[in-house]
Order: structure tokens, then sequence, then C-alpha cells
């Protein structure tokens, strides 16, 4: 498949910080491509560089086929790209601020009122269109400025945290936005922090202090984690879990509410194992097992990366 970003050894210090640490990755068209890790990890500064807000200190990239160091103007006009914080002006109404941001981008008025028509259309705001953004929920305001983002119809679009600080109703609204623009052709890249948006893409890669640590699909670094993973439940489960924790073939034990959660040794078999030690203990207990999730590959990833 074609790539519309490629990265080799990108790398951004500020000072003696290093915030992105020669990393090496590309994105194919029509792809949702996911950068996921917490807070300071190098996400917002890695899709900064590539969106030519940001000069890298050193290594490669090309975006739509441009440079990263020498076309940042082009790369600007050519792609979509949302911040965490909306990008709105609050005294203009919803269908000023989409002209206004289609005037940025030079759109004919035939154009513009074309992709108004449609943005408003994507977003379900067409009935508050004529509202002052200042008058505007939450959810409503992030609908908006994803449709000033893609108002010129850009083949790539950039998310960086564009669901943070608003609840899971409203993220899984905005998601549904995302596939309808995905479903036309183009390519997302987003950088999150929320295990399940990741789960929303076609790859993703995790990053944790400027270093890529994997790169591949959810289903497929699920699969490739080398640890089976089980739940357990019984009421005594705070002394169940001090007890798992000390098994030599448990390697990360956590609580889900009462649920023990257990990433235990691949090559034996611990679902065995585990029955015989609650036989052991004389503990009435409940085990399943269960697919990895990707809280599982991150935490266990890094800390097999040392962190």
């Amino acid at each position: 498949m074609q790539n519309v970003v490629e990265v080799e050894h990108l790398t951004k210090k500020f000072g003696r910080f290093t915030a992105v640490d020669n990393i090496n990755f590309s994105v194919a068209k029509s792809e949702i491509f996911g950068f996921l890790g917490p807070n300071g990890a190098g996400k917002s500064t890695t899709i900064k560089m590539l969106c030519g807000i940001l000069l890298p200190t050193s290594g490669r990239g090309h975006v739509l086929g441009r440079d990263i160091y020498e076309e940042q103007y082009k790369i600007k006009q050519s792609i979509g790209y949302m911040s965490q914080k909306f990008s709105l002006y609050d005294d203009l109404t919803v269908i000023e601020n989409l002209e206004f941001f289609g005037s940025i981008y030079e759109l004919t008025r035939s154009f513009l009122v074309k992709r108004t028509n449609a943005v408003l259309k994507l977003a379900g705001i067409t009935k508050e269109k004529h509202w002052l953004v200042k008058r505007l929920p939450i959810g409503l305001k992030q609908r908006l400025a994803l449709g000033a983002a893609i108002i010129h119809d850009p083949p790539l679009l950039f998310l960086d945290e564009p669901t943070s600080g608003v609840d899971p109703l409203m993220r899984r609204n905005f998601w549904e936005l995302v596939y309808d623009f995905a479903g036309q052709g183009k390519t997302i890249f987003v950088t999150t922090h929320y295990m399940d948006e990741a789960d929303h893409c076609n790859r993703i890669s995790l990053i944790i202090n400027g270093r890529l640590i994997a790169v591949d699909s959810p289903d497929k670094l699920k699969h490739d984690l080398p640890y089976t993973v089980y739940v357990v439940r019984a009421s005594c489960y705070i002394d169940l879990f001090d007890r798992m924790r000390a098994l030599s073939f448990v390697s990360e034990v956590s609580m889900f509410g009462r649920d023990i959660h257990l990433l235990c040794t691949k090559k034996r078999d611990a679902g065995k194992e585990l029955r015989a030690y609650l036989r052991k203990w004389k503990i009435n207990a409940e085990i399943e097992q269960i697919v990895p999730t990707l809280e599982d590959v991150f935490v266990m990833s890094a800390r097999e990366h040392g962190y």
C-alpha cells in the first residue's frame, strides 16, 4: 500500500530533554493509525513535527510526499489537524467558524458552500449552524472542531488527543464521525491515551518516554503477547490477591473491581496450576481465561523495555 507518512530516525530535543527519540514508522493510505501512550510520552510532539508546527532536531520525514523540513507550508495546506484544545471562536456562529477556516485554505465560494453543508451534515450540527459557539455543549464543540479540520476535504487527518476531557458517550459518538470520514478513503493519524480508542485503529504504535516499543495491529499485538491472561473471582479477593502475587509463574496481578486479573507465563499450563493452588489454599474461586487487552500489551511491553 502507498504510504502517506514515512518517518526515519525522527528525533526532537528541547535542550537536554529528548521528547522524541529516534523513531521509525510509516502510515499507509486509507489507514487509521494510532499513537498510544501516557501523557508526556512524545505523542503530541511527534504529531506537531509531522504537521509542520515543530522542526525536528534530526531524522527524516515525509507527509503526503512532502518533506517535513522544507515543505511545511504545503503540508499544512494539505492536511487536517485537530488538537485537544478546540481552536474555535466563541463569538462566531457555527457556520461562521466553518467559513473562517475555509477561507484560511483559500477555498472557492462554491466549494466552501458545498463543504460547509457536507460538514454540518456529517457532524450532525445543521440545526445549530446559526448558534454562537459559546452556547454549544462540549460534545457539539468537539464535532464542530472536527468539521473545521476537514472543511477543505484533506486526504490526511491528524487528531491529537481529540477526546480528552469528554465523557465515554461523547467519545463513542465522536469515533462514529471518524469512521464516517475514514469510510471516504481518508487516512487518519490519531494520538490517544485511551486503550479502548486504540482498538478502533487498523494499526497502533506504542510509545513511552519518546520511544516506540511496538507497532502492529491491535489484534496482532494481543495475539503475540507471551502471556496467558486469567480472571479470578472469589469472596476473599484481597487475601487472594496477595497470594497470587507471590506465585513464580504469575508476572502481573491487578484488580478490576473485585476481579483479580493475572498475566501468567505462556509456556506452562497456568490455569491448571492456579486451580491446584486454590485447592491447596481451600479457596472456592472461579477462574476464566480471557483475551489480553491492549492495557496488558502496553504494560508488559513497557516492562520488557525497562520502563
